[in-house]
């Protein structure tokens, strides 16, 4: 948005921060809130600290502090947040797992080091947030919470730790087990989303589906290729095999034809996806078959080469569609990643505590939410519909994922 939307925004951002004020008590923290919001939303290049400070008048020192020493409750604003989201679940809405980087120099940042980078695709110097995201009705989309992964070398050295105000409680954990840890919180602030989707950097994880079932959430996953378990009418004396042997060699696989879905407009066209089900599939815990789940397999219709598979525990009745309008939707936390990072500049930030770093992340949701809102109301206006829009901005019809056989008949030329 350009500095005379934001300024024509300004009485409904003042309202909207209002119901977060019982968080901050005094008024010198509610400005900042608000300083520290309209710099995330507003068109400076960079929205770090100190331009955002200089930008409305305020000494940049005073807005590290609203960060860093401020008495507010963060957690509050967290929780009040999530409570806004449950007000508007609905059916179709799904929950999205997933992760990001922020490229960074130096070793001051908490929990920054040299791992895989997401932002620069390569291993470099960064730190490591994994978050929750909220895919809704009518396109809305924001990030409902994250947490900062703390690597091993980290949590094993106390002092570093403790320079970078890590709580001493706060020791590494894998990512698998930081989602489940957000996807607890947010049932604690009475929202439960009614599915849950994740890439297969978590769905690899049997655990993760394990820990997902035990706690009632209705998922589907994409794993990898590698990952393992058996089809109907399992020997419990076999070993479990592979989801793509399974695929290639499995007769409830194997005799089952290809059936065609429309997914989402892209750029170029529809997006059309070929699918084989099977509702009986166990995946295999620590070498026990568990389950049943469905194991689904997807392909490109227009590139064979181009296959996913994921893994539901979906009740046996699920619509098929359901199931891969759930899969698809991961996409939508990309732009969730895409927005906090060109539009409030959530990789910005620029701290060396993890007090900071914890408020920056949780206002920058706040952010997020306010723009989705406005984003939302201006689309609905616009088109005069409801339907979710893909990470290209076009129009997606994933809640109206239906078969796609006209529509690739079309892109055929048939």
């Amino acid at each position: 948005m350009d500095a005379h939307e934001i300024e024509s925004l300004q009485p409904r951002l003042s309202l909207f921060l209002n119901g977060f004020g019982e968080f901050f008590g005094r008024p010198e923290p509610q400005q900042h809130l608000r300083t520290y919001v309209r710099g995330q939303l507003s068109d400076l290049p960079r929205k770090s600290i100190e331009p955002m400070a200089l930008n409305f008048d305020t000494p940049p020192r005073t807005l590290q502090q609203f960060l860093s020493r401020a008495h507010w409750d963060e957690e509050g604003v967290r929780a009040c947040l999530q409570k806004r989201v449950a007000e508007r679940v609905s059916d179709d809405d799904v929950g999205v797992i997933d992760e990001t980087s922020y490229s960074k120099k130096g070793g001051k940042t908490p929990g920054v080091k040299r791992q895989h980078c997401g932002a620069t695709g390569k291993k470099d110097n960064c730190a490591v947030t994994v978050h929750f995201a909220y895919a809704g009705a009518g396109g809305f989309r924001s990030i409902l919470d994250g947490e900062l992964f703390l690597p091993e070398d980290w949590s094993q050295d106390r002092q570093r730790c403790e320079e970078a105000g890590i709580p001493a409680e706060m020791v590494y954990r894998p990512k698998w087990k930081i989602a489940l840890e957000l996807v607890d919180r947010a049932a604690q602030n009475g929202l439960r989303l009614p599915w849950l989707t994740h890439d297969e950097g978590y769905g690899r994880i049997p655990e993760f589906h394990l820990g997902l079932q035990q706690r009632g959430q209705l998922y589907v996953a994409e794993v990898p290729t590698n990952f393992c378990g058996w089809c109907k009418g399992i020997d419990r004396g076999v070993a479990a095999s592979r989801v793509d042997d399974l695929v290639r060699h499995s007769p409830v696989f194997r005799d089952q034809p290809w059936e065609t879905y429309f997914i989402k407009e892209g750029e170029k066209g529809p997006i059309v996806w070929e699918a084989k089900f099977v509702a009986e599939f166990y995946l295999s815990d620590a070498g026990k078959p568990a389950g049943p789940y469905w194991l689904i397999v997807a392909r490109n219709a227009l590139d064979h080469d181009e296959v996913k598979y994921f893994v539901s525990n979906g009740p046996p009745t699920t619509p098929r569609t359901q199931l891969l309008r759930v899969a698809f939707t991961r996409f939508a936390v990309e732009r969730c990643f895409e927005d906090e990072k060109t539009e409030i500049g959530m990789d910005h930030f620029e701290v060396r505590n993890y007090l900071s770093l914890k408020r920056h992340l949780i206002i920058s949701a706040v952010s997020l939410f306010f723009l989705a809102e406005v984003h939302q109301e201006k689309r609905e206006k616009k088109s005069g519909t409801d339907r979710l829009p893909g990470a290209d901005g076009r129009q997606r019809h994933d809640h109206q994922l239906v078969d796609g056989r006209r529509q690739a008949a079309a892109i055929s030329g048939s």
